[in-house]
């Protein structure tokens, strides 16, 4: 697999990638998240084990298992902890850790290096054995409820590190912290090239013509992800330019909001033909990928955002991009040159017709915005990242790993 990335990534990711997998080779590297299906975490697990396996690393991926209650309260916590108001009881809390417990008990905890992804697992670090125990934060925690981060403070602080995605997302906590933005596998059934006629095929099973600009968000139906102001947007433009708008998400087993915001978003959309709502069965990569190359404009207009990957997926296809000047979007877009940041309903609308309307200007900022995130975002270096921070917290005052 790691030669299939030659001549696809920096050459000098696959070196250092190398390096370390000779320093840390048969050791066991555990990462823990919430669900397997739905969500950037996910994606990026299962490209990521197998690349590890093959470096000689004894990597492994678990899930914790909870009922409705635990879902619904770390729901809570997860948009709590990106500055929305929620009432979170101490009964709640304590379901938190019970389920956590019950977890630690079913899982195999064992290894020389655990990595723990966002709130919903982050208890897990009471019942540690030994070995070097991360936590790895994908969310926006730059302004969070207060009382929310105290709470889980109390468990990330007791972590070998904390990996946030941004710099301003870090907060002090009293451990080590690392800043590693997430990313794509170029080679993924989402990201690899496809033919023309894969395109159509897809273009074909979801009824969506291929011969209008189509306009493209590819996201959960979640309200921080405001499919409701882009329906709005598209409105605007419709105006004046001939364009359809498609809305394509996936359910994830951990978000019990995402039918609620679904309906809304149906109810808002008000029977337009040129609006296409599309719930993807979980890995719909395939046709996510066609949707993307299909897209004349691909948005994603959050109004929160932990980073946002839907972004870099874009720009590697060469797509305009148009996203949200929140979270990690800022960290991929760079205004003006491989894409548009937007605050607003109208400025969104404005810089979609500034595409619809200037097509070499598109193509422009779509080949910068490709090698933007060949430099940046791609699946070798973040794998290289994080096997440098454990190799940094075992080997701290030690003899610095050179090539």
């Amino acid at each position: 697999m790691i030669g299939r990335y030659s001549g696809v990534v920096p050459h000098g990711d696959l070196l250092f990638l190398q390096k370390l997998a000779e320093r840390l080779r048969d050791r066991t590297f555990l990462h823990i998240n919430s669900t397997r299906a739905g969500g950037g975490v996910a994606e990026i697990l299962q490209r990521m084990i197998p690349i590890m396996k093959e470096l000689g690393i004894g990597a492994r991926w678990d899930t914790i298992e909870g009922d409705d209650l635990f879902f619904d309260m770390t729901k809570k916590v997860h948009n709590a902890l990106q500055g929305n108001k929620e009432h979170i009881t101490k009964e709640m809390w304590d379901h938190h850790y019970d389920i956590n417990r019950m977890n630690a008990k079913r899982l195999d905890l064992d290894a020389d290096a655990v990595l723990i992804h966002d709130p919903q697992p982050a208890p897990l670090v009471e019942f540690r054995k030994s070995a070097t125990w991360m936590w790895r934060c994908h969310i926006d925690v730059s302004d969070p409820v207060p009382e929310v981060w105290s709470n889980l403070k109390g468990y990330c602080a007791k972590y070998d590190a904390a990996i946030f995605s941004v710099a301003k997302f870090a907060r002090a906590m009293g451990t080590d912290e690392f800043i590693i933005p997430p990313s794509i596998d170029p080679l993924s059934e989402k990201n690899r090239d496809v033919k023309e006629e894969e395109i159509n095929e897809t273009l074909q099973k979801y009824h969506i013509p291929p011969d209008r600009a189509l306009l493209l968000q590819v996201s959960r139906f979640d309200r921080f992800k405001d499919p409701l102001g882009v329906i709005s947007a598209y409105r605007m433009v419709k105006k004046y330019n001939d364009c359809i708008l498609v809305l394509a998400g996936s359910p994830a087993t951990d978000d019990p909001e995402g039918e609620v915001v679904l309906k809304e978003v149906r109810d808002h959309a008000a029977d337009d033909p040129d609006i296409h709502i599309l719930l993807l069965p979980p890995f719909s990569d395939k046709d996510i990928n066609a949707l993307q190359r299909a897209a004349t404009v691909v948005l994603q207009k959050s109004l929160r955002e932990g980073f946002g990957l839907t972004v870099s997926e874009a720009m590697w296809k060469g797509k305009p991009v148009i996203g949200g000047a929140t979270g990690g979007i800022p960290l991929q877009i760079v205004h003006g040159v491989t894409g548009f940041l937007v605050h607003s309903v109208e400025g969104c609308a404005f810089r979609i017709r500034q595409f619809l309307n200037n097509p070499d200007m598109s193509a422009r900022m779509g080949e910068r915005g490709r090698e933007f995130v060949r430099n940046n975002f791609l699946i070798t270096r973040q794998t290289r990242d994080y096997l440098s921070v454990w190799y940094s917290l075992e080997n701290k005052g030690k003899s610095v790993l050179t090539l």
